[in-house]
């Protein structure tokens, strides 16, 4: 067998994915099919199927042929978000940082400049999370929340060479699972683009601390400019923010080159945002999007029940898109 365990659910043929110890059974008090997996770490970690209509998933092994038929061939890439999707949300009770707080929050950071990045964020991300609020409504509030942060940050006399220092003592965890996510796509030829919103410079700093920046990897997100001296002065174009995740930032780069050659696709994200990562891609043939719901849970899983294919709840690790990726790469 391969690692989706054995559970005999319906639609899966008698093979699912699950954990070393965990157990699962059928939800039924949701109005959308799902798996509630008991954890052994505290709290319940919720796999949401969304693949198949209900009544697809009483057909046995229509679950399974959902993930081996469209990949005729190992999937071409993986396009994936950074901040709380491969890095976690939550770390030693509290929220693990992002690649924008590791930098706001850094011995670096004046007094003043740390308390007016905070009143941004308490004032702009209540605005991002907000399911009521249309897309249309939150993308020019974004542009200017991304837009004022970046201004402060270019104001702090930030040098290039404390970032790695800066990394080291921030406490950011990638989620668990995450050398076995990066290490066999790079065993396999798989590209991962990582599409983040981010800091391109600290995120890049954090996979390479971690061990696992590999010759597959490519990076779009905010880079910061430096001057002759390595002081930061200002943050280079186009401005990437949680909405704007799409070929419109991609035109006539290297990365859009590649991203519209390779049409099998596995996307990890974390916002409604991230959905819209694959659209340099003119011609998917295949695409499977798995969503981690981190926040606001109850008022954002019907959005995200619609919009991905895979949701993910209450879950720091990768293991869900590892047994998939084994099961894909080893059968195909």
């Amino acid at each position: 067998m391969k690692p989706f365990g054995a559970h005999p659910l319906p639609g899966a043929g008698g093979r699912w994915l699950s954990r070393m110890g965990m157990s699962a059974t059928r939800r039924q008090e949701h109005p959308h099919p799902s798996l509630l997996w008991s954890a052994p770490s505290p709290g319940p970690c919720t796999l949401s199927w969304n693949l198949l209509p209900r009544s697809a998933l009483a057909d046995p092994g229509e679950g399974r042929a959902l993930l081996t038929q469209p990949w005729a061939s190992l999937p071409s890439q993986v396009i994936s978000d950074f901040d709380m999707t491969l890095s976690r949300f939550g770390c030693s009770g509290g929220r693990c940082p992002t690649s924008h707080s590791i930098l706001n929050d850094s011995r670096v950071i004046s007094e003043d400049g740390r308390k007016k990045l905070k009143d941004l964020l308490c004032y702009y991300y209540p605005v991002e999370t907000d399911p009521n609020r249309t897309l249309e409504e939150k993308q020019p509030l974004m542009v200017e929340w991304w837009s004022r942060v970046h201004e402060l940050l270019a104001q702090q006399n930030i040098r290039k060479g404390d970032i790695a220092q800066i990394v080291r003592e921030s406490g950011v965890m990638l989620r668990d699972g995450f050398k076995e996510l990066f290490d066999q796509l790079h065993k396999y030829s798989v590209p991962l683009f990582i599409f983040s919103a981010g800091i391109g410079d600290i995120l890049e700093e954090i996979i390479r601390q971690a061990n696992v920046f590999h010759s597959n990897i490519s990076v779009v997100s905010n880079y910061m400019d430096f001057d002759e001296s390595g002081v930061l002065t200002r943050f280079k174009g186009p401005l990437i923010h949680t909405y704007n995740k799409n070929n419109s930032v991609l035109q006539g780069t290297e990365c859009f080159q590649q991203l519209s050659t390779r049409t099998s696709i596995i996307l990890l994200g974390d916002s409604m945002g991230d959905l819209t990562m694959a659209d340099g891609v003119p011609s998917v043939e295949s695409i499977l999007k798995i969503g981690f719901l981190n926040d606001k849970v109850e008022e954002q899983r019907g959005k995200y029940l619609d919009a991905y294919d895979i949701v993910l709840e209450r879950d720091e690790t990768l293991d869900v898109a590892n047994g998939i990726l084994r099961y894909i790469l080893t059968e195909t």
